[in-house]
C-alpha cells in the first residue's frame, strides 16, 4: 500500500515538473482593452445650416478614424457620438442634455451655429462638460465660462479687417445688412460699435430673415442711401444671394462678407456676380498659395488633401473649425495625461502654439478662443475661386 501511494505521489510530482521542461503553457488571456473616451458632437448636418454642419461631421469622423487607427490617445480610442441638430437651437438643447446626462461624454464638439452654441453654453458649464464650439459669435466666450471654448476667429477681429481694408480703399459711408441669427446679431453689434473709431458711417442698417431667398427689397433701400460699400454678415445660404441681387439692381459698389463666407458653395450660388467679393477668413481656402515656410502650410494642405480625396468635395473653413475642435481636445487629453474633465479643461487653457486650420492657438485663463488678429487673411473671389486679396 505504501509503495503504491509513493508511486502515485511520484507521478503527481512528475506531472507538476513536466510542464516546465516539455509541456506548452496555456496562453495568457489578452489584456482588456482600455475603455474608449466618449466625445459628443452636435452639428447641423441637415437643414439650412448644412453647409456648416455636413463638412464638420465628416471632418471629425475622418480625424477620429485616423487617430484610432494609430492607437488612439493615451492608448484609448475616441468614441464619437455625432448628433444632427438640423440647425435648431431647441434640438441642440435636447441633444446636449442627452449627451451629458445619459452618455456622460467628456466634451461636446460644435454646435455649428452661434445661436445653438449660445443656447447650450450654460448647460455645458453647469454639467462641467467641455464645449468646443465651431461657431463664430464672440459672445460664446465673452463673458468667459470655464468649460466653454470656441475655434473660429473672433467677430470683432473680422470687423477690424473689413474696416482696415475700407480705409485703404477710401470708403467711409456703408450699408450693413445682417441675418436675424445669433451670428448676424453679433456681427451687427461689432460693426455698429467699431465703425465710428474707424472713420466709417453706417448710412443704412437692415436685418433680414435667415430663410430669405430674395434680398432685392433690402438692397434697394441700401442703394437709395448712396453707400460706397455693402457689408453682409450671415452664414446662411442667403449670403450666396446678396451678390446676385446687387448685380440685378445695379448696386455697383464693393461687397464685403463676414468670415462666415468661407464655403465655395456660396460663390457658386452667386455665379459670376460673386467675383470681387471681399472677406476676412482663415488660410485654408488659399493653402496652396502660402509660402512653403508658413507655419500652417503643412497642416492645411494635408487636411485639404485628405478631406477632398475622401469625400470628393471642396474643403471649407467650417470643416476646418471642427478639425481644430477635435485637435485641441486630443492635444489637451495628452497634456493632462488623463480624460478627467477638469484636468482636460485646465490643459486647454494652457495649450500654446497649437497649429490649427484657423491659426495658431494660444489659450489662457482669460482667452478661450486663443487666436489673434493675425489668424485672418483678407480674401476675394476671382474667376469664381478664392484668392488672396490685393488692392
Amino acid at each position: 500500500m505504501q509503495t503504491r501511494l509513493a508511486a502515485i505521489l511520484g507521478g503527481l510530482i512528475l506531472a507538476c515538473v513536466v510542464p516546465l521542461s516539455g509541456c506548452k503553457k496555456s496562453p495568457e488571456a489578452p489584456a482588456p482593452e482600455a475603455a474608449p473616451i466618449k466625445v459628443g458632437a452636435i452639428f447641423s448636418v441637415t437643414g439650412p445650416a448644412s453647409f456648416l454642419g455636413a463638412p464638420e461631421a465628416k471632418t471629425v469622423q475622418m480625424f477620429a478614424e485616423k487617430l484610432n487607427q494609430s492607437g488612439g490617445v493615451l492608448g484609448r480610442k475616441i468614441e464619437l457620438l455625432v448628433r444632427d441638430s438640423g440647425g435648431s437651437p431647441e434640438k441642440a438643447i435636447s441633444l446636449a442634455k442627452q449627451l451629458i446626462d445619459e452618455e456622460k461624454v467628456l466634451a461636446i464638439l460644435g454646435p455649428s451655429t452661434s445661436g445653438e452654441s449660445l443656447q447650450i453654453k450654460s448647460i455645458c458649464q453647469e454639467g462641467q462638460t467641455i464645449l468646443l464650439s465651431c461657431a463664430a459669435a464672440e459672445e460664446i466666450v465673452v463673458p468667459l465660462a470655464s468649460y466653454v471654448f470656441k475655434t473660429p476667429q473672433k467677430d470683432s477681429q473680422a470687423a477690424q479687417w473689413i474696416f482696415n481694408t475700407m480705409k485703404d480703399l477710401g470708403i467711409t459711408k456703408i450699408g450693413v445688412i445682417t441675418s436675424n441669427t445669433g451670428f448676424g446679431k453679433g456681427g451687427k453689434t461689432h460693426l455698429e460699435q467699431m465703425a465710428p473709431a474707424n472713420g466709417v458711417e453706417i448710412l443704412v442698417n437692415e436685418v433680414y430673415e435667415k430663410e430669405a431667398t430674395d434680398l432685392t427689397g433690402v438692397l434697394t433701400k441700401v442703394k437709395g442711401a448712396g453707400v460706397q460699400a455693402v457689408v453682409n454678415w450671415s452664414i446662411e445660404p442667403a449670403q450666396g444671394i446678396v451678390a446676385k441681387n446687387m448685380k440685378q439692381i445695379q448696386l455697383d459698389v464693393p461687397l464685403f462678407q463676414s468670415h462666415g463666407y468661407g464655403n465655395i458653395k456660396y460663390v457658386q450660388g452667386s455665379g459670376e456676380a460673386a467675383n470681387g467679393t471681399i472677406f476676412p477668413c482663415g488660410r485654408l481656402l488659399v493653402a496652396d498659395s502660402l509660402p512653403a515656410n508658413h507655419p500652417q502650410k503643412a497642416l492645411l494642405t494635408e487636411y485639404k488633401r485628405d478631406y477632398e480625396s475622401r469625400y470628393n468635395e471642396d474643403a471649407s473653413t467650417f470643416g476646418g473649425h471642427a478639425y481644430d475642435a477635435i485637435l485641441i481636445l486630443t492635444e489637451a487629453i495628452k497634456k493632462a495625461g488623463s480624460a478627467d474633465p477638469k484636468a482636460v479643461r485646465d490643459a486647454i487653457e494652457n495649450l500654446k502654439g497649437v497649429v490649427g486650420t484657423a491659426g495658431v492657438f494660444n489659450f489662457s485663463a482669460q482667452d478661450h478662443n486663443g487666436l489673434g488678429l493675425d489668424a485672418f487673411e483678407m480674401l476675394t473671389v476671382k474667376d469664381q475661386k478664392f484668392a488672396i486679396y490685393q488692392k
